[in-house]
């Protein structure tokens, strides 16, 4: 897998991954809602940690800062 994540996507995904797990703990998102945030926190978290993204690699995207031995 190459990275293509870079810093400030990852720390976006970590925040918006806690305030999901925060709501449901709290008792603010509960049921079918409370179950999505919960999967998509459980997945923005660990694409965070692996630095890849399956749908950015779909896509072609890449959120990740040029190698600075391919800057021109």
């Amino acid at each position: 897998m190459t990275k293509n994540m870079g810093t400030a996507d990852r720390v976006i995904r970590l925040i918006i991954a806690a305030i999901a797990v925060f709501l449901y703990s709290n008792g603010t998102l509960t049921g079918t809602w409370g179950i999505v945030a919960i999967v998509v926190a459980i997945i923005f978290a660990l694409t965070s940690m692996f630095v890849f993204c399956p749908l950015y690699k779909v896509v072609g995207i890449s959120s990740c800062p040029v190698p600075a031995n391919k800057r021109q």
